[in-house]
Order: structure tokens, then C-alpha cells, then sequence
């Protein structure tokens, strides 16, 4: 199988049978977003859904989160993995996102990687959602279930996975190709145990054709 027919078979069954996908956190708003992106950082979108509402309802603005300290902010997150750099990150992302942007998120993926606490996954994730970017984030999912499938090879960095998959999906899929493979990633090709007999992509999978053989041997 080539590369372009493995993705070709990935692409249209995920085209066909998820084809409306969205992000699993909650928001309201670009800021609400920001913010939760920055807290699913190692933790799961189900922790910060139900640690956002009173955080949101306590800090509805940039504005306001940026009057608050760290302590303050960490008051309402201290069930979130990080607790202390995430509220540290968020106090200054605040303050940054207020002093410099007038409290609007940019929607330049280079802009928002200056915000405290905003690398290049969360900036894109941000880009992609909001402003429908053709990026390509790149969490533990996406790099795990590429490098299964076999729509990446020797990927060493989310960076490097991140570049090999632009390179060969559609970039106007880009954005909803993220969600595919996340979403993949969290329900179907699961870290310890992939449910590979539930899996519709398997045809084209390089992971399961591999073990599939071996088991024939």
C-alpha cells in the first residue's frame, strides 16, 4: 500500500462517517477556549469541563482574569493536573492578552505562542477551532495514532508528526482531520489496548496489517 493510498482510505472513511467533528471542551467564547486549552495540558477535556464553569463564572473576561493573582486563579483549579503553573500561566496570559491585544485573541499562531502558558499545540488548536486555520495540532493522540496507522514514519517530535500529516492531508481538511485522529485516539485506537474489531480504518491501518501477519507466521 502506498502512503497516498493509506491516507486516501483514512481520509474518506473518517470523511464518511464522522463528518461533522468538534472540539470535546466547553466554551463560550475565543477567550474560554484559550483558557481551556491551556488547562487540558496533560489532563483529560472531561476534568476541565467540569472545573470551567466556576472558573468562567468567576473570571468571564480577560479583563478580569487579569485583575486576579495566581493564588487566585488557582483557588478554582486546583482539581486540573499542574495547578500552580497552569494559574501562574493563566495570570500572565491575562495580563499579555489584555495589555497587548486589547483582551482579543489573536488569530495569528505565531502571536498566540507568545502568550504565557500557549506553545505550538495549543496555539494551534486555538487557530484551528477559532479561526478554522489549516494547522495541524499535534497532542499524545495525534502523534500516537499516526505513527499507527502509518500516516507518519520515524516521527520523533510532535513537531516532525505535525509536518508529515500537512504534507499529505488536504489543508482545508486540516482542521476537522485533527479531530478525526483525536477523537480516534481517546475512543477506538486507545494507548493500551486499541479496539482494533471496532476500528473502520483498519484496513488501511500499517500497525494492524503488521500484527495481523505476524499472527499468521
Amino acid at each position: 500500500m502506498t502512503i497516498k493510498e493509506r491516507y486516501e482510505g483514512v481520509l474518506d472513511w473518517f470523511a464518511e462517517n464522522m463528518p461533522e467533528v468538534e472540539t470535546e471542551l466547553n466554551y463560550s467564547s475565543p477567550y474560554e477556549l484559550l483558557v481551556a486549552v491551556i488547562l487540558s495540558a496533560q489532563c483529560t477535556d472531561k476534568r476541565v469541563n467540569l472545573t470551567t464553569p466556576a472558573l468562567f463564572e468567576r473570571f468571564p473576561t480577560p479583563q478580569a482574569m487579569a485583575e486576579a493573582t495566581a493564588d487566585e486563579i488557582y483557588a478554582y483549579i486546583r482539581s486540573i493536573s499542574y495547578p500552580n503553573n497552569k494559574a501562574k500561566n493563566l495570570a500572565a496570559m491575562a495580563r499579555m492578552l489584555v495589555s497587548e491585544f486589547g483582551g482579543v485573541v489573536p488569530d495569528d499562531i505565531d502571536e498566540l505562542q507568545r502568550l504565557p502558558g500557549v506553545g505550538r499545540k495549543t496555539a494551534n488548536v486555538v487557530g484551528a477551532v477559532i479561526y478554522n486555520k489549516f494547522v495541524m495540532p499535534v497532542d499524545t493522540h495525534v502523534f500516537r495514532v499516526a505513527a499507527r496507522i502509518g500516516l507518519s514514519w520515524r516521527a520523533r517530535t510532535p513537531l516532525q508528526t505535525e509536518q508529515q500529516l500537512t504534507a499529505h492531508i488536504p489543508a482545508e481538511l486540516l482542521p476537522k482531520a485533527h479531530h478525526w485522529l483525536i477523537l480516534h485516539g481517546r475512543y477506538v485506537c486507545t494507548a493500551r489496548k486499541p479496539h482494533c474489531n471496532e476500528c473502520g480504518i483498519r484496513p488501511w491501518c500499517r500497525e494492524f496489517a503488521r500484527t495481523t501477519n505476524a499472527e499468521k507466521e
